[in-house]
């Protein structure tokens, strides 16, 4: 049974919650956006709390505001929080005033210890190698990172046709460079993959003792939007393509879910009392007749992308279900 309110919290996508060296834990999410990009989506919030449950009724602070124009003035989506050799980072995507789908990923880095705080320094753009030429050279979003048998490891979408996955080595002291090129993770083939738009995007990672897997989200952001799944064996080369498994089917839709539409853009977290949890957002069945409240007829600019959380289950083997 879920101990978790749902929705946990309203209007905030694309939810991240992590769990610092200090034993708090922290959320962030996007700020939502009303009928266009000018109305929202333009800055990063946290809220922090000693329980994952009381991120719910934490005050939430704004720690950095999107810049009026240039770069990192619109659409800042999807930020990600992540402590990283002694030092707090968030990763999130960021377009300019002058073309808004000009989208790239960048990184501030905390100046202090309590990343709740105001004090965050911009590091720029994720920097690809000088023999890349792949990387963010067009619309590339949902950047996450995580390590490995001691190396690490950054992945994202980008726009090379359709949304891809693709995945590249990064450094401990500075996880805003490109260690190496690229491989490519995944790209949309299943019809479940490709509802309104062609996409694979939001990647989290979760280990297990056998397995490394990577959940992502697919299709449009409506009803269609679900989560599929990679998996690789946890002494695999993860930079070897090979390596790695998708499932042919979602892992989480619509179909499985009652009262919500459109689960994805997941993230994952242990609270307090040990229990692994999936922190994702979905929107309210209304949403399918128009009747959320807050409709808008292009999926991203309506608001009603709410924060849930279900508890993750596993099988004797223990490979992990969302449902």
């Amino acid at each position: 049974m879920n101990s978790y309110n749902n929705p946990f919290i309203e209007q905030r996508a694309d939810p991240f919650i992590t769990r610092g060296p200090d034993g708090i834990f922290y959320f962030t999410a996007s700020y939502p956006a009303k009928d266009d990009e000018l109305h929202g989506y333009d800055r990063i919030i946290l809220r922090k709390s000693l329980t994952v449950k009381g991120l719910s009724e934490a005050d939430e602070l704004t720690v950095w505001l999107a810049h009026e124009s240039g770069i990192m003035s619109r659409h800042i989506w999807a930020p990600e929080l992540h402590y990283i050799g002694g030092c707090w980072y968030i990763f999130f995507a960021a377009a300019r005033s002058e073309n808004k789908w000009d989208i790239k990923p960048y990184v501030l880095r905390c100046k202090e210890n309590d990343p709740y705080t105001d004090n965050w320094e911009e590091m720029g753009a994720v920097e690809r190698t000088k023999e890349d030429e792949l990387s963010f050279r067009c619309f590339s979003l949902d950047m996450t990172y995580f390590s490995h048998n001691g190396k690490h490891y950054l992945i994202w979408a980008q726009i090379e046709g359709y949304s891809s996955l693709f995945m590249a080595e990064t450094y401990k002291e500075a996880p805003w460079k490109l260690k190496t090129k690229p491989i490519l993770l995944s790209s949309p083939e299943y019809d479940w993959e490709k509802v309104v738009h062609k996409v694979n995007e939001g990647a989290a990672v979760l280990k297990t003792p056998k397995k490394v897997y990577i959940f992502f989200s697919a299709s449009g952001t409506g009803a269609e939007y679900c989560i599929g799944r990679l998996e690789a064996d946890t002494d695999a080369n993860l930079m070897n393509p090979d390596s790695w498994k998708k499932l042919s089917y979602p892992v989480l839709s619509t179909e499985d879910l009652t009262g919500e539409a459109g689960p994805g853009h997941n993230s994952f977290v242990t609270d307090e009392n040990g229990e692994l949890l999936l922190v994702y957002h979905a929107r309210p069945s209304s949403h399918l007749t128009e009747s959320c409240g807050t409709f808008c007829s292009e999926s991203l600019y309506d608001p009603c992308r709410h924060t849930r959380i279900r508890k993750v289950k596993f099988s004797e083997d223990m490979t992990p279900s969302l449902k």
